[in-house]
């Protein structure tokens, strides 16, 4: 899942992008309003995470906007203004969730997943919300795995890559695309991280099961079939 985060001190969104990775999200960022309005409009989100005093346009103004453009991403406000009055502000330009600074990260990706849960019900119920192939089944809104019956464990990591593997079941993905899905970012491919978390997630997905789900396409990458 991909968030956006608006957040023009460097620190505070540093310490955000580091806590949305390592509980399996995919991260883009901007500095300013305006940027953070464009990215919001031409990008798809699954939420927006956006400080209310911005340079160039401030937060309340880039949700109005989106709003005004019938853009329903699910959007938390950050402030260290954290009155009644502020965050009635917040709500009513659009918001749909308010967290004042400081705060910590396993609060705001409990109340993010929670926005994303809602939204994903009441706004997208074409959107499938298992991903499943075989007897295995994965449930995006509780993010539970299941095979066969049986309760898997995941780490976060572990979720992402094979939430990407089931929407790409049947084709091969390379090790550059699960970097780029599952880390989002590039380094040489040569690494074998991807591999020891491959490793990893078949130790919990395949084995013990008769049949293995994610197989090795050599020279190639991976593929779940």
């Amino acid at each position: 899942m991909k968030i956006l985060v608006i957040e023009d001190d460097e620190k505070i969104s540093s310490f955000i992008v580091r806590g949305l990775k390592e509980n399996g999200y995919v991260v883009d960022t901007a500095t300013d309003g305006l940027t953070g309005q464009v990215l919001a409009e031409e990008g798809q989100y699954d939420a927006i995470v956006a400080d209310i005093m911005l340079p160039g346009r401030d937060g309340l103004k880039v949700v109005q906007e989106l709003r005004a453009k019938n853009k329903s991403v699910p959007v938390i406000f950050l402030s260290a203004k954290s009155s009644v009055e502020d965050r009635i502000a917040g709500l009513q330009a659009g918001g749909d969730d308010y967290l004042g600074k400081p705060f910590a990260i396993s609060e705001l990706t409990a109340r993010i997943q929670a926005l994303i849960r809602r939204a994903t019900v009441t706004t997208t119920p074409s959107e499938p919300t298992i991903l499943s192939h075989g007897d295995l089944t994965l449930n995006l809104l509780t993010r539970e795995v299941h095979r066969g019956g049986q309760k898997i464990e995941l780490q976060a990591r572990e979720f992402t890559l094979l939430e990407y593997l089931l929407r790409n079941a049947g084709r091969c993905v390379t090790k550059t695309l699960i970097l780029e899905h599952v880390w989002d970012y590039n380094f040489d491919p040569q690494t074998n991280v991807v591999d020891v978390l491959v490793c990893r997630l078949r130790n919990k997905i395949d084995k013990g099961f008769k049949s293995s789900l994610i197989h090795t396409l050599r020279g190639m990458g991976y593929v779940l079939k």
